[in-house]
């Protein structure tokens, strides 16, 4: 608010927002790893809109969605690099015994537990549904 950030200070107030909605809505307080749910959650829709944004010849709405999700990213733990999530992708396939595609629910479900706010999911399941498949 001091540094009259008027996007940033924007941003904060939707996340504030949408982080109570849920608490009301869900009659709970919300953990560390909800919280972080509800940040990836408003990054992937701002991601989508950027899409649509781009596709409509919107490059100044597009410009304002990359903005927020700037802020919001810096709410999120470091992402993992791709040969961390590799190695986590090997444990969790030799742990639950997965040998083919039927098997990438189980997986996901297991990775998802592990990676949660660390590591793109979407980018993790192309990269489950590749080792799987060969």
């Amino acid at each position: 608010m001091r540094a009259k950030d008027a996007a940033r200070l924007s941003t904060i107030r939707l996340l504030l927002a949408a982080i109570k909605q849920r608490e009301v809505d869900e009659r709970i307080e919300l953990d560390d790893a909800a919280v972080l749910g509800v940040i990836e959650k408003m990054i992937k829709q701002r991601r989508e809109s950027i899409v649509q944004f781009e596709k409509g010849a919107r490059q100044d709405l597009a410009a304002v969605e990359k903005a927020e999700v700037q802020v919001l990213s810096a709410y999120l733990p470091a992402q993992m690099v791709d040969a961390e999530i590799q190695k986590q992708i090997d444990s969790v396939i030799s742990e639950t015994g997965a040998s083919s595609a039927k098997d990438m629910g189980k997986v996901m479900a297991a990775l998802k537990a592990r990676l949660a706010g660390k590591a793109d999911m979407g980018k993790v399941s192309a990269l489950v549904k590749t080792k799987l498949a060969g």
